[in-house]
């Protein structure tokens, strides 16, 4: 476990609130409708966004970046405003710790055919009410689902 993870594990044992930065890799179809890409977790194989602890010197948005590019292979901008966060319950060795997580949309500009953890995880491109229904934390669920109505609706 890097030095990083170990300091934020204490941290949140001593009962402070942690974070994470995630990415919601999306691309604009031609008519207009919108897609979102989904990972499986390494572990439990559910359905998640690319996500990690935050890196020293690097702003949330890169890391953010950095994550979606080893965990589901693709290349794109960030947008620099926060998409939005949510919370949910990370498994450790001896129990859970609660983390709160600020996601950034990425709009993808190149997915890979080969990278770093291809061997683990599984991607997969879905509308994003789709994927909403997939995503077992609901706070990122409704996320999700508000995503695709701010872009059919952008009144």
């Amino acid at each position: 476990m890097p030095t990083t993870k170990k300091k934020t594990v204490r941290k949140a044992k001593k009962g402070q609130r942690i974070r994470q930065v995630a990415a919601i890799p999306f691309r604009l179809r031609e008519d207009g409708r919108l897609d979102v890409l989904l990972v499986t977790s390494r572990t439990t194989r559910r359905f998640i966004v690319p996500k990690g602890w935050p890196m020293k010197g690097k702003s949330g948005r890169k890391a953010a970046t950095i994550e979606a590019q080893e965990e589901a292979g693709v290349r794109g901008n960030a947008l620099k405003q926060p998409a939005g966060t949510y919370s949910y319950w990370k498994r450790i060795t001896d129990g859970f710790v609660r983390v709160d997580v600020v996601v950034y949309l990425l709009e993808v500009t190149e997915e890979l055919a080969d990278w770093q953890e291809a061997a683990s995880r599984q991607r997969a491109w879905l509308p994003a009410a789709d994927a909403a229904l997939l995503i077992d934390e609901p706070e990122l669920s409704t996320l999700l689902r508000d995503l695709t109505i701010s872009v059919a609706d952008p009144a």
